[in-house]
C-alpha cells in the first residue's frame, strides 16, 4: 500500500568512506522521491577512530547535516545523525562523541569482532560450518554488551553478518541455533528502551531479506519492544528510500502501529497508517 509518511532513517553521505554522494544531493533526492524525513548517519567505526580519522570525518559530517537540514527547513526533515561502528569496544571516545555534538539519531551496530576484519572482508573461502557458528556466537555475544550499554537510538541491522555469510558467500545458517543469544539482545533493547531497526538494504541485495526478518521484529514486539526505525542503508542517491514502504508493511504484520522519528535524541512517534 502507499504510505504518506516514509522515512528513511539510516543513510550515508559521502563523508562515509563507502558513501557516493553530498547531503544536499541526497536531500534533493529524498524530496523528490516523496520522503517525510531522512537521517544521514555517516559512519565513525570507535575501534579505529583516531587511527583511521573517523575524528575528522565526525566533524565534518555533522557541519555538513546541520547546514543541508537548514537548507531544507518546511521541504524535508533531515536528521544529522551518526552510525556508531563498535562503541563498546571504544567506550571512552563513543560517550564523549555523542556528547560533543547535538545529533537528532544515534545508530548502534557492530561491523566487525574485535581484532577482525568487516564481515564483508572475512576470508570465507577458508571457512566451514564451525567457524560461521563461532563467529556468530561471538557477534551476538558484542551486539548484547551493545544493547545492555544502551547509549543510543536504534539498534542497527540485528542481522548484519548474513548479508555475507548467505547473501554473498551461500552458507546456509539456522538462526534458531542462536534463538537464546538473540532474545538476550532483544530483550536487552527492549529493557533500554531502544528503537529496533528494519533495515532494508538486505532486500534489494543478494539477501533477499530485510536485517533483520520478519520473525525478530515480532519476537521484539512480544519481549516488550516498542520503538521502530526503517532504514534503507543507503550509500546511493538512487537507493534512498528503497524498500521503506516494504519495511512499513514488515512492522505492520508484527504489531507496531507507528515509527520512531528521533529529533534531538527525543522520540517522536509517527502513525504508519
Amino acid at each position: 500500500m502507499g504510505y504518506k509518511n516514509r522515512l528513511d532513517l539510516h543513510a550515508h553521505t559521502d563523508n562515509s568512506f563507502d558513501g557516493k554522494h553530498s547531503a544536499i544531493f541526497l536531500c534533493e533526492t529524498a524530496a523528490e522521491k516523496g520522503l517525510r524525513a531522512v537521517a544521514f548517519t555517516d559512519h565513525v567505526e570507535m575501534d579505529f577512530f583516531r587511527e583511521q580519522n573517523f575524528d575528522r570525518t565526525a566533524l565534518q559530517s555533522y557541519f555538513e547535516l546541520v547546514k543541508a537540514r537548514s537548507a531544507f527547513r518546511g521541504k524535508l526533515v533531515v536528521c544529522a545523525g551518526v552510525e556508531l561502528g563498535e562503541p563498546t569496544y571504544n567506550l571512552p571516545e563513543a560517550e564523549a562523541l555523542i556528547h560533543q555534538y547535538s545529533y537528532d539519531i544515534v545508530i548502534g551496530s557492530i561491523h566487525n569482532l574485535r581484532g577482525k576484519k568487516d564481515f564483508w572482508f572475512l576470508p570465507y573461502n577458508e571457512y566451514d560450518d564451525s567457524h560461521i557458528a563461532a563467529l556468530l556466537r561471538e557477534y551476538f555475544d558484542e551486539l548484547l554488551l551493545l544493547a545492555q550499554w544502551g547509549k543510543f537510538d536504534t539498534l542497527a541491522h540485528l542481522t548484519y553478518p548474513l548479508r555475507y555469510i548467505c547473501g554473498e558467500h551461500g552458507f546456509t545458517v539456522n538462526l534458531t541455533d542462536y534463538a537464546q543469544q538473540i532474545d538476550a539482545v532483544l530483550e536487552a533493547a527492549a529493557k533500554n528502551n531502544l528503537a529496533l531497526e528494519i533495515n532494508t538494504s538486505g532486500l534489494r541485495q543478494k539477501l533477499g531479506q530485510p536485517m533483520p526478518s520478519e520473525f525478530f521484529v515480532r519476537r521484539f514486539k512480544q519481549l516488550g519492544g516498542k520503538k521502530i526505525t526503517i532504514g534503507s542503508d543507503a550509500h546511493f542517491a538512487e537507493h534512498l528510500g528503497m524498500g521503506i514502504e516494504q519495511g512499513m508493511d514488515l512492522a505492520l504484520r508484527c504489531g507496531f502501529t507507528h515509527l520512531t522519528l528521533f529529533q534531538g535524541r527525543e522520540p517522536v512517534q509517527i502513525e504508519i497508517c
